[in-house]
């Protein structure tokens, strides 16, 4: 179906229009995309008012079909378009335009009746675990590897005396469940799919087995490990040089925000894994300053998030330009069936170390909830938790960058010292911000899923949802920020009427009953 030509506007961090050369049309960084119709476009009777994609400006970007998942479009009526239908937009190029015009776009699959949400939950438990056993039981023994051994100490593990006494130096005395099931096959060179509740080790797990296999006499990039966020990224070349201390292992990271020469000139000395953000890794080798002839390795953490739509296609980029014959580890607290359907098409009879939805524990984490009627009492609330309860170091979620500097300000106004870090702050701002917060001199931090994803700080205690994730998965993410590693964390959910959908979803995602915070709080905490 051909509709009324619309405009694109360019939207991110700053806004730029494309330049006229002939080489280089696409100078923008990678950010969103506005579609603004001239006229409603008349979708079953309903006009669609705009929608927003992510882009990639590392291909021809008049060569790409971009794709609007309709979930995320608004409609006049109010509600958001779910199911599979897909918008696909077409795109044109003119360097007589100050800027790139919609020609034509069509529906696909688009059955636009009936999608208004059901009352009652959206989180359907049968139809989740039904998905995940069909694609499990999908190829049986010809798509995964069977595995069972199980190493209770490090020592068992045949890991190089030099790794052992960087494991043992960081801290660890004896491996985790996770570890203990997954470090040897990966040290083995199989490919694996593993998953553990956040805080029990999986960092380490895939670090230790890439520094057991590294050729450290051949200083070239051997291992790519890629994360969805520049801090995640950033923790994780901090634990591979740690346990690598005594290998001698060099590790850099390449992350958006920081000086891509220096990138270039770090690589071209010589290192032997490179850590990134898929953006600027994809950059690197675009560029040929990350030459991957020596890659053996290729790590996805947090890989339900990395294998979503906003990564997925440069995931795909990136593993097209490595060598055919690769080791494949992903790894994540949460592995949703897409996700998992994804990673059939990269691996090769990977060891499978799942655990079921019913079998996600939040152990050693007490969960509570809140009500609060209405969104202007959440901060007496918070305000009234801070007063009475004596907390080593906190961590505060809202789901929005601007809730972040309103709350912040809030905050500091009624004199409590906190801190606050998003998406939105340039990269050393964001360094410090979390090099306090690590050193114990900052002890609340307020911010957006972005520090849900494998930030490790020991010694925080209390998780506070100021707002409830938007995703059951996060929730998981989000709370594992305490508890760590077998520490005892306490995580509360503030929960307005519109939140009591998002919190029953919550309980039966991970089959857990979160109860009523109490009135002796001080005493639990």
């Amino acid at each position: 179906m051909l509709g009324n030509v619309g405009a694109i506007v360019i939207r991110g961090r700053e806004e730029k229009h494309f330049r006229r050369g002939r080489r280089n049309r696409t100078p923008v960084r990678p950010g969103r995309l506005r579609l603004v119709p001239k006229k409603p476009l008349a979708v079953s009777n309903r006009p669609i008012l705009f929608g927003q994609a992510e882009f990639d400006t590392a291909r021809p970007f008049w060569a790409r079909l971009s794709r609007i998942n309709p979930a995320r479009l608004l409609l006049s009526s109010g509600c958001a378009v779910a199911g599979e239908s897909e918008l696909h937009l077409g795109f044109v190029c003119s360097t007589l335009l100050p800027r790139f015009v919609l020609v034509a776009f069509s529906i696909l699959r688009a059955d636009m009746a009936g999608l208004a949400p059901e009352e009652g939950s959206q989180f359907d438990a049968h139809q989740y675990d039904a998905k995940m056993n069909d694609l499990l039981n999908a190829d049986g023994q010809d798509f995964f590897t069977s595995y069972d051994e199980v190493h209770e100490s490090f020592d068992d593990m045949g890991l190089q005396e030099n790794l052992l006494r960087g494991i043992y130096a960081y801290g660890f005395e004896k491996p985790s469940a996770i570890q203990q099931r997954g470090i040897v096959p990966f040290c083995k060179g199989l490919d694996v799919i593993q998953q553990a509740q956040s805080g029990t080790g999986k960092t380490a797990t895939f670090c230790s087995g890439v520094l057991q296999q590294l050729d450290y006499g051949l200083v070239k990039c051997q291992a790519l490990v890629l994360g969805p966020t520049r801090e995640l990224a950033q923790q994780i070349e901090k634990v591979m040089r740690a346990l690598g201390d005594y290998l001698g292992v060099k590790v850099h990271a390449c992350v958006g925000g920081t000086s891509v020469r220096e990138d270039q000139r770090i690589l071209s000395s010589g290192v032997h894994v490179v850590v990134g953000t898929p953006g600027r890794v994809f950059d690197m080798l675009r560029r040929q300053s990350l030459q991957p002839d020596y890659i053996k390795m290729f790590v996805l953490d947090e890989a339900d998030e990395m294998l979503s739509r906003g990564f997925k296609d440069q995931i795909y980029d990136i593993f097209q330009l490595l060598p055919q014959k690769i080791q494949v580890g992903v790894f994540s607290a949460t592995m949703p069936p897409e996700a998992l359907e994804i990673t059939r098409k990269f691996m090769n009879k990977p060891v499978r170390i799942l655990v079921k939805r019913d079998e996600l524990t939040l152990e050693g984490i007490m969960q509570f909830y809140v009500n609060v009627d209405k969104e202007e009492w959440k901060l007496d609330t918070l305000c009234d938790i801070y007063e009475t309860v004596g907390i080593t170091q906190s961590v505060i979620f809202v789901n929005t960058r601007r809730k972040v500097d309103w709350l912040t300000d809030k905050m500091r106004s009624r004199d409590h010292t906190v801190s606050s870090t998003h998406g939105d702050m340039d990269q050393n701002t964001r360094d410090i911000i979390m090099r306090e917060f690590r050193s114990g001199s900052s002890r609340v931090l307020i911010t957006t899923d972005l520090l849900a994803r494998g930030i490790d700080v020991q010694q925080v205690s209390l998780v506070v949802n100021y707002d409830l994730p938007t995703q059951p998965e996060n929730y998981l993410h989000r709370i594992g920020r305490s508890g760590r590693f077998g520490r005892k964390g306490t995580a509360i959910n503030f929960v307005t009427r519109d939140d009591e959908r998002m919190l029953l979803d919550i309980q039966r995602f991970y089959n857990v009953v979160i109860n009523e915070l109490p009135s002796n709080v001080a005493d639990i905490i």
